[in-house]
Order: structure tokens, then sequence, then C-alpha cells
């Protein structure tokens, strides 16, 4: 049977939404919700003013020290809920990419929308001067112009999914070289701070970059659960899809366009922090021992990983913070290693 018809049915309101849930899958995701749940209680206690956990709960409701509440609320709580919101959203896009592009290589980090969105910020802040509300503006512009290209380069009655990865990766040198021309361009002090952005950067960030992200991923979700059935049919092959009642093209399209979204909003604010849509999905799928997108666990692994990479980026040194992409880096260069083991050894490297 397909990984796509695997477990057992659920019916909600009528039949209008269904899915098959599988034991193993749901044990998975239980664990990574209990794992998220720690990681965010850490993240509330642990800094230069340590708050126990019996006072983070305090001001959590409300209650508790002011002092408490202000650390609680107003510091640490945004900054975590945007790592995990900006987790889970890089590790939707690249579950889509991977899962179109059938290679688990196809993530946006490597096919170069990472590059288009990062691109138009930089444009918008070194050469339009922009104010904090362009600069994102200009990652979603150069995240679609980027994808736009690249989908319309790879096209050939269809994207085919090695075509893809290789145009990407053509786009994403020319955009590298676009930025490192901008950041020659600009004066010291901004070209500084735009190489800092351009490793993966969470450090000052509070409500107002959370909440865009948040509400951007909370939209973003019911439109990929409704897209879901088709992306799941899809990776059965387009003719098995199209005979089942599947728009290909359309729904290809539409999974791109919500991916490309995810993306630009995670670099938005963060910027082009690596490696975690690469290895999200696989992780995920790993554990819960399946074939499918497995997008729900696909989410919680990705809020776990930048959860906890953010914490570690906030604590290893303190109280110097370092940027959240040198540690996503560094878990990403051992996730690599570790895959060409395991690829070795099962004889497939």
């Amino acid at each position: 049977m397909s990984s796509a018809l695997a477990g057992k049915p659920v019916r909600l309101w009528g039949d209008r939404i269904s899915a098959r849930v599988r034991g193993r899958q749901v044990v998975v995701c239980a664990a990574l919700a209990a794992g998220l749940v720690v990681v965010l209680v850490l993240s509330l206690m642990l800094g230069d003013y340590p708050v126990p956990v019996g006072r983070v709960l305090s001001a959590l409701f409300g209650g508790g020290a002011r002092l408490d509440r202000f650390f609680v609320l107003d510091v640490r709580l945004p900054r975590a809920l945007l790592a995990m919101a900006i987790g889970a959203a890089l590790a939707l896009a690249g579950a889509i990419f991977q899962r179109l592009s059938g290679n688990p290589l196809g993530s946006p980090d490597i096919v170069g929308f990472n590059d288009g969105a990062a691109t138009g910020a930089l444009l918008v802040t070194l050469v339009l001067g922009g104010v904090s509300v362009s600069a994102p503006l200009g990652a979603v512009l150069g995240g679609f112009v980027a994808a736009v290209a690249i989908y319309l380069l790879a096209y050939r009655g269809g994207v085919h999914g090695l075509r893809l990865i290789l145009v990407g990766i053509g786009v994403s040198a020319i955009l590298t070289s676009v930025r490192s021309y901008l950041i020659t361009r600009a004066d010291l002090s901004a070209a500084q701070g735009a190489l800092a952005w351009l490793i993966g950067n969470l450090n000052a960030l509070g409500w107002d970059q959370a909440r865009p992200v948040l509400i951007g991923l909370a939209c973003a979700v019911p439109v990929l659960t409704v897209l879901g059935r088709g992306l799941g049919l899809l990776e059965m092959g387009h003719e098995r899809a199209a005979g089942l009642g599947v728009a290909v093209q359309r729904t290809q399209l539409l999974l791109l366009l919500v991916a490309i979204v995810l993306t630009a909003l995670a670099v938005a604010y963060a910027g082009p922090i690596q490696f975690v849509a690469l290895a999200a999905p696989q992780l995920a799928r790993r554990l819960a021992r399946t074939a499918g997108s497995a997008l729900v666990t696909t989410a919680l692994m990705g809020a776990v990983l930048l959860g906890c990479a953010d914490l570690v980026a906030q604590r290893l040194f303190a109280p110097t913070q370092i940027p959240v992409g040198a540690v996503t880096l560094v878990l990403g260069g051992a996730y690599l290693a570790w895959l060409l083991h395991t690829e070795r050894r099962a004889g497939r490297a």
C-alpha cells in the first residue's frame, strides 16, 4: 500500500475534513509537542534575570512581580514564539519543496528561494534606504521574483525535480553575487549589519516582528491543510494523481506559493537561517517512519529545532549572544555528516 494511503482514516464534520492517522505518528507528534513546551519554559526561565518556573507560570497568567512580567511577557516570550514559528514555517516550506521536487535536497535554502528573499530585503535596506516595514516587503517580493524566475526557467511542460534544483542552484549563485556587490557598495556600519543579518539572527526581536510571522503562519496552515491531500497524492506520481482527480499543475503552483510565503515570512525578520528547512522534514519522516509528507510532525520538528538552536545561541557564551544561524549551521553540518554515514551504511552513497 502506498504511504499516502497508510493509516487509520479519521473524518470530521461530516467528511468535510478527513485524514489518515498512524499510531507511531501520533506518539512522535505528542513527544515533539512535549519537547516544544519544555524548550518554551526553559526559554522563559533562563537569562541574565533568571525566573523560576513557578514565577514564569504566574507571569504568563498576569500575576507576579512587574519585573517578572516584563522579562517573561515582553522580552522572552515573543522571541521564543518567533523562533518556533519561523522554525515551523521553514520546515513546512522545506517539506513542500522536497516533496514537489522528489529530492531531499530540494529545500528553499538550497534551490534559491531563501536567497531571493534575502536579496530583496537587502535591496530595500541598502539601496532604497527602507524602513522596518519595507524590508519584510522587499523579502516577500524578492522571494516571489526568484520563485517565478526559477519556475519559468525550470518549466518544460511541467516542473521536474532535478531541473528545479539545478536551476535554483544557478539562480542562488547569481543572487549571492548580487548581495556581495550590494554589501561592498554600502557604508561600513550598514555592511556590518547586513552581514550579521545574512547569518540569521533573532537578537533584539520582539512582538513587532513576532506578530506578523505568527499571523502569516496561522493563515498559511489552513490553506496547506486543504492542499495537503493533493500533496499526498502527488507523491504517488503525477499520472496517478491526475487519474484520482488532482489538477496537477494548479496544485503544484498553489503549494509553491504557500511555500514561498512561508519562506519569505521567515527570512524577512530573521534573515536566511540555513538547514532547518533541509533537515526538519527528513528527521520528521525518519522518526514517524513514513514516506509521506507528515506535515504536522514536520512543523513540530522545525519549531523544536529552531527553539533549541535559539536557546543555545542565547546561553552558550552568555552574556554574549551569537546569531542563531551560526548554531543551525553547526547542527546542519552534523546532520549532513550523519546522513552521509547512514546512506553509506545502507549502500546508497
